[in-house]
């Protein structure tokens, strides 16, 4: 779609709005400017992939396996929702910047306060994985996550 509308664009600029000629030299003008339209056009299409709705993220941290459900909003490059798991539900805060992921949630561990951070890569439409870290152990580890419907 954007690709149609910015080769469209190309065309009108490139014969003018009008059916008079265009003048030598101002061809040149009209395409550079015809072809910056067409490469900001695709890429803004392309920017932050949408990691929003449910997702199964499987994770190890140092060993340890562990399953939960994320419920991800993104507003622009903004991240928010909920994990949730056996341990019970977090609120996320997070970033989508290109194709990279990032959020962090606030638990704890035998009353020891930890963050839960998780950096990584949207691979598709549906997939993501990354490293998943616990500074406050100096535990890390990796993730996989499938958006499910």
């Amino acid at each position: 779609m954007v690709l149609t509308m910015a080769l469209s664009a190309i065309y009108t600029l490139s014969i003018g709005f009008h059916s008079q000629p265009i003048q030598k030299g101002k061809f040149m003008k009209t395409m550079l400017f015809s072809s910056f339209v067409v490469l900001a056009a695709l890429a803004s299409a392309g920017e932050n992939p949408s990691v929003n709705g449910k997702w199964q993220v499987h994770s190890s941290v140092a060993g340890n396996e562990s399953d939960m459900v994320c419920t991800f909003t993104q507003k622009d490059d903004a991240l928010s929702g909920s994990c949730t798991s056996d341990q019970g539900k977090f609120e996320i805060t997070g970033t989508v910047n290109g194709n990279k992921v990032a959020w962090s949630y606030k638990s704890e561990y035998n009353g020891t306060p930890l963050t839960v951070k998780y950096d990584g890569t949207v691979d598709s439409a549906t997939k993501m994985k990354g490293s998943a870290d616990v500074p406050e152990f100096s535990a890390g580890g990796d993730f996989t996550a499938t958006q499910s419907n």
